[in-house]
């Protein structure tokens, strides 16, 4: 079952059930899916479709951020819950030990192969540990990516 199949079905779950806002959660997810389709012009891969959910829980975030800034915990909280829906179709989100030993390895396999990367390199490390935290199946928060790829290459 793709996850768009998923999330149909999901759908039609919280209609039976009555759950008006996870089912307005997963309106908007639809919505934004089939945003994206008419955009490409092409139905949507799985992977595409994580893109979008992704994006989603970035917006939420960013909108917590300013409903907490302009005293709106009420609105915030509503972002907060939104998140939770969205992300029980994402994958698992790899812990910060997880991602730093990845980083480590990513920079000394780059070592191995040359010189040592340099901050300059920060974008190439950082594009190479995002693969890799993806090929295990997991996802990771790309501004903790950022920070531990930062910490790691002021060290060299």
């Amino acid at each position: 079952m793709t996850l768009q199949q998923r999330i149909e079905r999901d759908t039609v779950a919280a209609m039976k059930e009555r759950a008006q806002a996870r089912l307005d959660v997963l309106r908007m997810v639809k919505a934004a899916i089939k945003n994206k389709e008419i955009e490409k012009r092409a139905p949507l891969s799985d992977a595409e479709v994580l893109q979008t959910l992704t994006t989603l829980i970035k917006q939420r975030r960013e909108s917590i951020e300013q409903f907490t800034k302009g005293n709106r915990p009420e609105l915030a909280d509503k972002e907060a819950a939104e998140i939770k829906v969205i992300e029980a179709y994402m994958p698992q989100q790899a812990d910060e030990s997880r991602v730093r030993s990845l980083v480590e390895a990513t920079i000394a396999e780059m070592s191995s192969a040359g010189k040592r990367p340099t901050p300059k390199d920060m974008g190439l490390v950082i594009k190479d540990v995002q693969a890799k935290i993806a090929a295990t199946g997991l996802r990771a928060d790309g501004k903790v990516v950022s920070e531990i790829v930062k910490t790691e290459l002021a060290k060299g």
